[in-house]
């Protein structure tokens, strides 16, 4: 079966609805279509929002502030499990973490923490790339192929990034966050992106303070990432940066299991 697979931080989906997003989940034709930074309990939600057409949606919010972080995932197909969080009191509160178990493949959509706020949240940030290796080897010693997406905050390489001297030392491109994620290579994460675009230079996401989009000044800090085991299966990854409505773009997949 072929899967197409959406992934796309909106920053805000009441702010991104009232920009089209609905319309433009109708015509993704898409089998899943996994959100971060909601930034919003699904409580405040009309029941359109979380009831679109043809999908069923599961969302994780906030229970620490209000307004802040949170993921959803819209699927056509109901999974045969979902997991909210990594089961951790430290990394659950801010509705990161959403799990969910298909019969081809494990699906985790996840909005890593950004460590732009100071050394402490750089350190939390890296704690939680651990927590999520040892979620996704748990899967691979069960031999279940995973599928990743959502915005882990670092750009990897030179080459994911307009202007990589000038931001050496800061969040989302330093040494130790650029460590973290080889560490997501070393056991065996595919970045399907590059996988199939070794040399193309495309960004997910731009500072709308500075008007980043218009000069194309961005970042590439939006993955999707399957395991080995996946690779001969993936026939696309894409960016999709025509689309508009945040400050990141979305990306897809298509696998063909």
């Amino acid at each position: 079966m072929q899967y197409l697979l959406y992934s796309w931080n909106v920053n805000g989906i009441r702010a991104v609805a009232k920009k089209g997003f609905y319309n433009w989940l109708d015509s993704t034709n898409a089998n899943i279509v996994a959100i971060q930074e909601t930034k919003a309990d699904i409580s405040q939600l009309d029941f359109s929002y979380t009831h679109p057409k043809d999908f069923e949606s599961v969302w994780s919010s906030s229970t620490i502030r209000k307004g802040y972080s949170g993921t959803a995932v819209f699927s056509k197909t109901s999974p045969k499990q979902t997991i909210i969080g990594f089961d951790s009191a430290k990394f659950d509160g801010d509705g990161r973490v959403i799990i969910q178990e298909y019969e081809d493949f494990v699906f985790m959509n996840i909005y890593f923490p950004n460590g732009g706020r100071g050394p402490e949240w750089v350190k939390y940030k890296l704690e939680f790339y651990d927590m999520f290796l040892t979620k996704v080897q748990q899967y691979q010693q069960a031999r279940r192929p995973v599928i990743v997406c959502g915005d882990v905050n670092t750009a990897f390489a030179e080459i994911d990034l307009s202007r990589p001297k000038e931001n050496i030392h800061h969040s989302g491109f330093m040494p130790e966050e650029r460590v973290g994620l080889q560490k997501f290579f070393d056991n065996g994460l595919v970045d399907t992106f590059r996988y199939l675009h070794p040399n193309k230079v495309q960004y997910t996401w731009w500072d709308m303070k500075t008007h980043a989009r218009q000069r194309n000044v961005g970042w590439r800090i939006d993955y999707f990432f399957i395991s080995e085991d996946l690779k001969q299966c993936l026939v696309s990854a894409q960016i999709h940066n025509d689309i508009f409505g945040s400050d990141h773009c979305p990306i897809s997949i298509t696998i063909d299991i």
